[in-house]
């Protein structure tokens, strides 16, 4: 071969060379940029995690970051108790998801640093309120973070074909007396959230 056109050859093959290895290096470029950051979740809470004060036999989701051995999900004891790898029993009932992450976090200082806690109410099974009357399912209804009127009767499936709903009223214990609270259910099903009352445990819908 024509040593000339050896020379070019080469040339060529260097620059093509050099070309595949741009195309690759700005090819991980943007691969690397396209990456997201990784970073701590934020703790997850629950509707109404600032104010649902928890009780027994609740169900809490706990989550510790980057902790998997320390998070799950753990019934409250009926004596109000949690179990916790580390920790043993941790009062649980009687305070918020916020104030338990918080409880919990403070505890786990002594073996981690830095804890990032969260706690989820997954499940309701220490508060309810009861539906009387004609309403399609009557009985106890678990309660869930802020529920309201039309929440609890929805969620036993609603009035009859023979409700009064004029006359319908919440019976609850207040102090050690019975307050009956009339209940404006044909107002709040048109949208004035003011009279879809918010419940408290224990409380009685009556349907007459």
């Amino acid at each position: 071969m024509n040593p000339g056109n050896i020379l070019i050859l080469a040339f060529y093959g260097s620059s093509l060379f050099g070309l595949g290895h741009q195309h690759k290096d700005l090819a991980n470029q943007q691969v690397q940029a396209a990456a997201p950051a990784v970073a701590a979740p934020a703790p997850v809470t629950g509707t109404g995690a600032d104010s649902y004060v928890i009780g027994p036999t609740d169900v809490l989701s706990i989550t510790v970051w980057k902790e998997p051995t320390l998070s799950g999900t753990i019934l409250v004891r009926p004596d109000g108790m949690i179990s916790l790898a580390l920790l043993g029993d941790v009062q649980a009932s009687g305070l918020t998801p916020l104030h338990l992450s918080d409880q919990i976090a403070a505890k786990l200082k002594k073996y981690i640093q830095d804890p990032n806690v969260s706690v989820v109410v997954s499940q309701i099974h220490s508060k309810v309120v009861y539906l009387l009357g004609e309403v399609v399912k009557s009985g106890p209804v678990e309660m869930t973070p802020g529920m309201r009127l039309l929440e609890a009767i929805s969620s036993g499936g609603g009035l009859t074909d023979f409700a009064n709903s004029k006359k319908i009223y919440i019976l609850r214990n207040e102090s050690g007396s019975q307050q009956k609270i009339p209940a404006h259910y044909k107002e709040a099903l048109k949208g004035d959230g003011s009279l879809n009352l918010v419940l408290k445990p224990g409380d009685t819908i009556v349907v007459p």
